[in-house]
């Protein structure tokens, strides 16, 4: 089975335009692994079915990973880690900081952390609103956050002046959009082609207004 979870995620990476080394392949493949292990007792996830979790995780956290500028990076609300776990096990010369306000959801990530040796990692356990750090963020990613609004709202004390936020959503947000744009300035919005997933995936990426 292992093998088949393979063959999707080297596949669905060139669909996307990556190519991933062994040490990446291995490294995502342990990932999921955990995802699937700690998943049974601490619900990080709805999606059961391992071959979904690759697809509708691993595949779909990939699919930014050409649009993102930046060294470092915040992913807020990032559940099981997603997209941040991915993105940091492709790019180790970048830094990801994890956060979260779930309790075993932190301690996975640790446990992640730990056992895949990601040094370029943080994992914060905290509200959004309530962590300020010393040095700001290039990036500030959501997956599974609220609207648009919540997401700037709460986290733009986190982002650099010339940071970006980068929101992964379903359907083009057109109201959520509308509602930010007096405050923020909408750079653009990808339609994402994410390899065995089924219906629309949107990148929204929004910067401060100069």
């Amino acid at each position: 089975m292992s093998e088949q979870y393979r063959t999707i995620l080297a596949a669905g990476a060139e669909a996307l335009g990556l190519t991933l080394d062994e040490k990446v392949m291995a490294q995502l493949l342990a990932y999921h692994q955990l995802l699937i292990k700690w998943n049974k007792a601490y619900n990080l996830t709805a999606i059961r079915d391992p071959l979904e979790m690759v697809s509708r995780h691993l595949l779909d956290s990939l699919s930014i990973a050409t649009l993102i500028r930046g060294q470092r990076f915040i992913d807020v609300g990032t559940g099981g880690g997603l997209p941040g776990i991915v993105l940091a096990i492709l790019y180790p010369e970048r830094s990801f900081d994890l956060l979260d306000s779930n309790g075993k959801k932190t301690r996975f990530l640790f446990q992640v952390k730990t056992e895949l040796k990601l040094a370029n990692v943080a994992v914060h356990h905290c509200r959004v609103e309530s962590h300020h750090p010393e040095q700001l963020y290039d990036g500030v990613l959501s997956r599974a956050f609220a609207t648009l609004e919540d997401m700037v709202q709460g986290s733009q004390q986190l982002l650099a002046d010339d940071g970006r936020f980068y929101a992964m959503k379903g359907v083009y947000p057109t109201e959520e959009l509308s509602a930010v744009q007096k405050t923020y300035k909408v750079d653009a919005c990808h339609p994402l082609d994410v390899p065995h997933s089924d219906g629309q995936r949107h990148l929204v990426v929004m910067s401060k207004q100069r």
